[in-house]
């Protein structure tokens, strides 16, 4: 049954589907200062239809270099602040730890979403996670969200299927909000 007093959502990853990252070997990495910040096309229209669409947006990410010594807390803050001023995004859940530290909030674990659907009354089941890493996708599948690939041939692991294979943020809200089973 529905609870029709809970949000629906769209989980979104912060680098490669808000701002760019930055590639190493084939791999994507965070940005560490806030200057670097470059929104990707399409994204502040993208995210205007999804609120008038009546979605919360929250982003959640992994920005392990916290745990790795190459950057902190205050300074992933105000990357974060900056990108809610470029973009209005205002909820930011964030893991700082590593592999190796085996927490609940690392993606693909569920805890960034769980925590997120607990603090800001979301159905997971009516909400959606668009991810660019198989992390973010196995995330969303393990609590029903449905969930959006954008694909952009990282030299890693693929997601397994099921999932929806688009090429940008702004493809995945065009789905989303063309979509009668979805809004």
């Amino acid at each position: 049954m529905v609870n029709k007093y809970q949000k629906k959502a769209v989980f979104l990853d912060r680098d490669g589907v808000i701002i760019e990252s930055k590639l190493k070997f084939g791999k994507p990495v965070a940005i560490t200062d806030k200057k670097d910040i470059k929104i990707l096309q399409g994204v502040t229209s993208s995210l205007y239809k999804l609120i008038n669409a009546g979605f919360e947006l929250i982003v959640v990410t992994n920005q392990p270099d916290i745990a790795n010594g190459i950057t902190t807390f205050e300074i992933v803050n105000k990357i974060h602040l900056e990108i809610s001023r470029l973009t209005g995004l205002k909820h930011f859940y964030i893991c700082p730890h590593v592999d190796s530290d085996f927490c609940k909030c690392r993606k693909p674990q569920p805890g960034l979403l769980t925590t997120a659907a607990q603090d800001l009354s979301i159905d997971l089941t009516r909400s959606f996670l668009i991810g660019d890493r198989w992390r973010d996708i196995s995330s969303g599948q393990s609590v029903g969200c449905i969930n959006f690939f954008i694909d952009y041939g990282y030299d890693e692991a693929q997601p397994i299927p099921p999932y929806i294979r688009v090429g940008s943020l702004f493809e995945a809200t065009s789905l989303i909000c063309s979509s009668k089973k979805f809004v």
